[in-house]
């Protein structure tokens, strides 16, 4: 049972948590084998945990029933160190409870449930929606998920202070872009709650002001930069922290040249790695884009 907050100087999660693409084969289909090699190759080079089943592994053309089983195939084949949190969010509560639970019963490590998007839920809302999937699975540990971007809806530190009276409620993705938002949790919700960057670009910046990681893209290629970088910031060297944050700009940006996940599939395939195009409505990097990443990931 979970009776204690984590600290911050020892996240529950670790330090650099990949949210990972979903490999497809050539018909669309889901690439278990692949799936599986891809996590612990991460897992062996700088990931401290695997997110399955969010943005980047495409979670909204997946059903639900591929989500079961990409979980299994993955938490089946990682080392028990290797923590597997599975996005469990939903903008309907009722699903968002039985996938939490789900995940619960199969073994996950923890879930991330992003904010209901779409239907805009005001504040007493959200507490209401986060509440019941804490109350679904209490021995849970809980990632809440922050991108008003893609939801159309903020989750405001007030509320996320209100949530940690639930034990599970333990750690917040904070991907707003806004490195207040940082500091806001911070002075709300105090050092118990661990922030994690939800963009890589903001990792060091959010460092500074109390985050404690990162769910990460870039981490499918520069896991182990991403790892020296945390550590030489953590161990007093900012100015090597800074050189590696400054090296690594370029791939930051190229990853995001268009929606995610679509130019971390590309630098993917470009790096070896056939995970497929992404689903439709999603469509494949195109060859200028493509020629683009190409030129950044060779400067790697």
């Amino acid at each position: 049972m979970i009776t204690d907050k984590t600290e911050c100087n020892n996240p529950l999660f670790g330090r650099i948590l990949t949210a990972m693409v979903t490999p497809f084969t050539e018909n669309g289909d889901v690439d278990y084998e692949l799936a599986i090699k891809l996590s612990n190759y991460l897992f062996e080079n700088g990931s401290d945990g695997i997110v399955l089943c969010g943005t980047t592994g495409e979670s909204p053309t997946l059903s639900w029933a591929e989500q079961h089983e990409l979980f299994i195939a993955v938490k089946g084949s990682l080392d028990a160190s290797c923590k597997v949190i599975v996005g469990t969010g939903s903008n309907c509560t009722s699903e968002a409870v039985e996938a939490t639970k789900k995940a619960y019963d199969s073994g996950a490590d923890g879930a991330l449930v992003v904010v209901p998007y779409y239907n805009k839920p005001p504040q007493e809302g959200l507490y209401k929606h986060f509440s019941s999937i804490a109350k679904s699975a209490k021995d849970l540990p809980l990632m809440l998920y922050n991108i008003p971007g893609r939801t159309g809806c903020n989750l405001l530190p007030d509320t996320v202070k209100k949530l940690m009276d639930f034990s599970n409620i333990l750690s917040i993705k904070a991907a707003s872009g806004r490195i207040e938002e940082v500091t806001e949790l911070r002075a709300i919700c105090g050092s118990e709650l661990s922030v994690y960057s939800g963009d890589d670009s903001l990792l060091l910046p959010m460092l500074s002001v109390g985050a404690v990681g990162v769910v990460s893209v870039a981490s499918h290629l520069v896991g182990l930069q991403l790892k020296e970088m945390i550590y030489s910031f953590q161990s007093g060297k900012v100015s090597n922290a800074l050189a590696i944050h400054e090296k690594l700009q370029p791939l930051f940006k190229a990853l995001f040249m268009t929606t995610n996940p679509i130019p971390i599939k590309a630098a993917l395939e470009l790096s070896g790695w056939d995970v497929g195009n992404p689903r439709s409505p999603l469509s494949p990097l195109t060859n200028d884009m493509k020629k683009q990443l190409s030129f950044i990931l060779k400067s790697l």
